[in-house]
């Protein structure tokens, strides 16, 4: 890899940070798609829900250092399909499942009439309550070792490495058109 971005004017050393946070970002994503934490929080609080209804109760919450779209205040099927990432009849199928289960509920839109929204029960509330609690424990606990410069230095780069795909949008940037080229033409005679 260091020789292939080398020829494309990549410097050996970031080549190294690249690989090095790739391997990390790569373990990280396989734990986070397991869902360790919210499966323990669901194990040990006994709840009979599974992951995607939690989601879609945060969702409903909206804590705001999550969703960006939690300050328009009212919240329908369509927020949070739109929240989750998922497909609108997907987000409706478990809303109607929670609202069976007595974890959320539906009421009129205070701004429109003509809009239904979702709610959270008190069942609800206290469910999302007790599992985030679960959550930032835990958090809380493994962050108290780490030093105030450590974590001053970690949160907005983080966030930053967060956003990286924002930036880059969903093709990769027109600079490096040449070097896809060459890479697709390399390839060409295996896909035939």
């Amino acid at each position: 890899m260091k020789q292939v971005l080398s020829r494309f004017g990549v410097a050996e050393d970031t080549t190294d940070h690249a690989l090095e946070l790739d391997a990390i970002l790569q373990a990280w994503r396989r734990r986070v798609q397991k869902r360790e934490l919210g499966q323990m929080a669901v194990q040990e609080l006994g709840l009979p829900i599974d992951l995607p209804k939690l989601d879609v109760m945060i969702a409903i919450w909206a804590p705001s250092n999550e969703f960006e779209t939690a300050s328009e205040g009212e919240t329908m099927v369509a927020t949070i399909a739109a929240r989750l990432g998922i497909d609108p009849s997907r987000a409706s199928r478990l809303v109607t499942e929670l609202i069976s289960e007595g974890y959320a509920a539906r009421a009129v839109s205070q701004q429109d009439a003509r809009r239904t929204i979702v709610t959270l029960t008190e069942k609800g509330t206290a469910v999302v309550t007790a599992v985030r609690t679960i959550k930032f424990l835990i958090l809380g606990s493994f962050l108290s070792d780490w030093t105030e410069d450590e974590l001053a230095t970690l949160t907005p780069l983080l966030n930053r490495l967060s956003l990286w795909q924002d930036e880059l949008g969903s093709t990769a940037p027109a600079r490096f058109r040449d070097e896809i080229a060459e890479l697709r033409q390399g390839l060409s005679k295996y896909m035939d």
